[in-house]
């Protein structure tokens, strides 16, 4: 994938109130932990993270989703009228149909001849979504396109945790399966890209690389049994953590490789990473096998976890508002996500 006319001229995030940290979910697993004889603290030693947030109890993904479409769309200082498309790419939804799009569309108040969907593609559909507005712009199909993600992790970690309570033959090595999704949390994020005649700021999206390893698609999986709406949504997920994390990397150290080919880039020419986050053992192999300083990356997981959709390009307007990006930097955003699959993009800022 190579843009010549498309630039991030929006940038926005969302986030709950409501924080909660990890001693707080191991305090609710305590009859757990004492029967099982499991360390208290093990679960923010294991991942990194201290805490994260959730929506108040309601809140359905097409409401946060529509507040940070529309920071975006302030932040960016472009006409909504210059939208012609309109993605949702959380893995959160309002219900199965209709897509929840076009709540957001609604929401917003864009134009009637907007398109109008939702992607879903794990973790990385806003990277997805922005590639697919990226290409229509380069098309000259449309000059503006928005991408919003509202995650709502806080049912998926209320599921869990029941669902561990509630297995008295529950053993130490079936928890391992669960732990992942205690590292579940909630955001919302936008992203407005433009064809470079309506830029200001001129944060160009250069391209990128898209690679599968589908023969793991085994490796973390997430089911909601309810199949209706949001007040009742009671999902669970099991994840193989260790052997995703390894054959994780190994696909992104490939991914990484043609990514940088496309670009024209070495590891040196990169001024500043964001990925997608996870825990503080990802993230150190992740960096390790694509031999990149851990200097160069903004990390987020410590305070928000894992938001899945909305993680990496949270992650990236928080740095972006932060000041951690310079004028003429070079950014990898490093997209991973069960299946799985790998998206990288570079862009300059």
């Amino acid at each position: 994938m190579r843009f010549k006319n498309v630039y991030i001229e929006g940038l926005a995030y969302h986030l709950p109130k409501n924080i909660v940290s990890s001693d707080d979910l191991e305090k609710r697993l305590a009859p757990v932990y004492d029967r099982l004889k499991l360390p208290f603290g093990r679960l923010e030693m294991m991942t990194g993270i201290k805490e994260r947030r959730f929506w108040d109890k309601g809140v359905c993904p097409s409401q946060v989703a529509s507040k940070a479409g529309e920071l975006a769309i302030l932040n960016s200082g472009i006409d909504r009228v210059e939208i012609g498309c309109l993605i949702n790419a959380s893995v959160c939804r309002d219900f199965l149909e209709p897509a929840t799009a076009s709540l957001v569309h609604y929401n917003l108040g864009l134009r009637t001849n907007t398109l109008v969907f939702d992607i879903s593609n794990a973790c990385l559909g806003v990277l997805n979504g922005m590639v697919h507005v990226a290409n229509m712009i380069e098309l000259g199909q449309i000059r503006a396109g928005l991408v919003v993600a509202g995650e709502n992790g806080g049912p998926l970690v209320d599921a869990t945790i029941k669902s561990l309570l509630n297995k008295p033959e529950l053993t130490r090595n079936e928890i391992k399966s669960s732990f992942a999704s205690l590292t579940i949390a909630s955001a919302a994020v936008g992203v407005l890209l433009v064809h470079k005649g309506l830029s200001k700021h001129k944060h160009r999206l250069l391209g990128g690389y898209s690679q599968a390893a589908s023969q793991f698609n085994k490796l973390c999986r997430g089911n909601d049994e309810s199949k209706t709406g949001v007040t009742n949504w009671s999902p669970l997920m099991k994840t193989d953590a260790e052997t995703m994390m390894r054959e994780g990397c190994r696909l992104a150290g490939q991914t990484w490789d043609y990514a940088k080919e496309i670009l024209g880039w070495g590891n040196n020419d990169v001024n500043r990473v964001f990925c997608h986050q996870v825990g503080h053992a990802h993230r150190k192999l992740l960096y390790e096998t694509l031999s990149l300083e851990l200097e160069k990356d903004f990390s987020t997981l410590e305070y928000l976890g894992n938001t899945g959709a909305a993680s990496l390009p949270s992650t990236f307007a928080l740095g972006a508002e932060s000041g951690f990006l310079k004028s003429g930097d070079r950014v990898a955003l490093l997209g991973i996500g069960s299946g799985l699959n790998c998206l990288m993009l570079g862009a300059e800022w």
